[in-house]
């Protein structure tokens, strides 16, 4: 049994050198479970390095005051806009290169690659101009009280302003997640995360001759940390490391192309739109309740995406699955290979939610000690932590939709859930029937049920197999 054990050991070990250094490339044929192995790990490290990057930032901040926690919570609401875009454009380059690739359209892929990034520059410069000029303005609307605005509005100034490197990072690493080189998008964000880490001291606190800057140090590092991943990105496209090798004479627009990822990417733009600007209005509600709450909120969701980003890995493994398969014309294949992913999500999830149940409160504590912080991150924590299993399920289906290229489908499921359940539930609880926080908690954990069953049930009908793209 101790020898099984140990060749089982090695085997493992074997497959997860080949899936970090990105040797495996062919995902229509073959095993399932290894498939979803080679491309859920890179992808698995890649979101942990972001969540790891979310805890690392959030401490280092809570040691600056509860108005610059209470900063990014108000500034990442609003940019969830830009992340909304960017993963709406990111699920399109994936889908559409996911396709081309299972076609073995190679020229196709890289031409989609192209007016991907293009796309994704118009909209970050146009965002980024209304984020630096009106920083002040924008967090004055999400409720913040005028010494908050004080102190943090560079921050936001210089994260919006800077959104660049945050769209075009993650448009990137979308198309080498599409071409089946989870690898290479995991290696980006260990530069990226990496070098944000470092830099985050030295700007926050001023160390050595760089000025003390606060929370806008927090900024300073993190665009510096992304932007020269981007760089990093662009390298590998056109020094040609991954299976998309870009030359200066395909930089031109097609605009065929263009609108047929503009078309793809609509609905997954509206899809996180619905999303994203339902978490700017529950933390507008949660800004009713003091800086204090606020602050609380603000760490359990970072908290909680240590563990949603590595479930998001393995999501975002389904969708390149589901492209590639159904361009290889396998959708049966395709099927099984997002209940298999769903079931080891939800088995992953399962244990999590476990840890937050009992031990929320104690994890809070580690990022600040103020009493009321801490009680109502805590019971955040657990409260949305008891529908976990179902997040699960939820999160791959979604994403299998969104790889087949069917990304109306999911702009439904979240409509119904986010905008016409949660947030009235959400406004009517907290407020209303003056539950207060726990009303936007209860809200936020039955949307996500709510989402993951109408997701399941709709899959099950089979229309996004016939999907083109």
């Amino acid at each position: 049994m101790t020898n099984q054990n140990t060749l089982t050991f090695k085997k493992l070990a074997r497959h997860f050198i080949t899936a970090v250094t990105g040797k495996e490339t062919e995902f229509t044929t073959g095993s399932i479970r290894k498939a979803i192995f080679m491309l859920s790990i890179p992808m698995i490290l890649e979101m942990m390095m972001e969540s790891i990057f979310a805890i690392v930032d959030i401490a280092y901040v809570s040691q600056v005051s509860v108005n610059a926690v209470a900063t990014i919570g108000l500034t990442e609401s609003v940019i969830t806009l830009v992340y909304a875009v960017a993963i709406g454009l990111s699920m399109a380059a994936t889908a559409v290169i996911a396709r081309r690739i299972g076609e073995k359209d190679i020229h196709g892929a890289r031409k989609a690659a192209v007016q991907a990034i293009i796309l994704g520059i118009i909209v970050s410069v146009l965002v980024g101009i209304i984020g630096f000029l009106y920083a002040k303005e924008i967090l004055g609307l999400m409720g913040a009280e005028q010494s908050l605005i004080d102190e943090g509005y560079g921050y936001t100034k210089l994260m919006i302003g800077g959104n660049i490197t945050i769209l075009l990072l993650f448009l990137i690493n979308a198309i080498f997640r599409g071409a089946g080189d989870a690898s290479i998008a995991m290696w980006t964000l260990v530069l990226s995360n990496g070098l944000n880490i470092i830099l985050d001291p030295i700007f926050i606190f001023g160390w050595g001759p760089v000025p003390e800057y606060g929370v806008m140090g927090a900024a300073i590092a993190t665009n510096i940390g992304r932007g020269t991943a981007v760089l990093f990105q662009l390298g590998i496209l056109f020094f040609g490391w991954s299976r998309i090798k870009i030359a200066m004479k395909d930089i031109v627009l097609n605009l065929k192309v263009m609108f047929n990822l503009i078309k793809v990417s609509a609905g997954g733009i509206a899809q996180f739109l619905i999303g994203t600007s339902s978490w700017v209005f529950l933390m507008r509600i949660m800004s009713e309740f003091g800086s204090e709450v606020l602050a609380g909120y603000t760490i359990a969701i970072r908290v909680m995406l240590f563990t949603l980003m590595p479930s998001w890995g393995m999501s975002n493994a389904a969708a390149t699955l589901v492209g590639q398969n159904l361009g290889a014309k396998r959708p049966e294949r395709a099927e099984t290979s997002v209940w298999k992913t769903g079931k080891y999500n939800a088995i992953f999830m399962g244990v999590v939610s476990v840890v937050y149940l009992l031990f929320a409160p104690e994890i809070v504590s580690w990022f600040n000690d103020n009493p009321v912080v801490i009680a109502n991150g805590g019971l955040c924590l657990q409260i949305i932590a008891a529908g976990y299993i179902f997040y699960a399920y939820g999160m791959v289906v979604t994403q299998a939709f969104n790889g087949s290229g069917d990304t109306g489908t999911p702009t439904k499921i979240n409509l119904v859930a986010f905008w016409l359940f949660q947030l009235p539930f959400a406004y009517l609880a907290a407020i209303t029937f003056e539950y207060g926080a726990v009303g936007v908690f209860v809200a936020i954990t039955l949307a996500e049920v709510l989402l993951a069953v109408i997701a399941m049930i709709w899959f099950k009908k089979g229309k996004w197999k016939k999907f083109e793209v």
